[in-house]
């Protein structure tokens, strides 16, 4: 199933206008060691282990998972 994407502008509107968001570092573990950009408040769940994961968030909240 894919999900539908948003572009990085669309994000910080729903940041800035206070939407309650689960944000998901999706990066793999080299990508996510090699970048000094993190987002505050991200929850840290590598993309290959999304599913067996997927029941650690809140599903009353919108998820939004990123990479580079």
């Amino acid at each position: 199933m894919d999900a539908p994407r948003i572009t990085k502008e669309e994000l910080k509107g729903k940041i800035a206008a206070g939407e309650d968001l689960t944000i998901l570092d999706v990066r793999n573990p080299f990508d996510y060691a090699a970048s000094d950009k993190k987002l505050p408040g991200a929850i840290r769940i590598p993309l290959k282990e999304l599913a067996s994961r997927v029941g650690e968030l809140d599903k009353a909240k919108e998820a939004v998972a990123y990479c580079t």
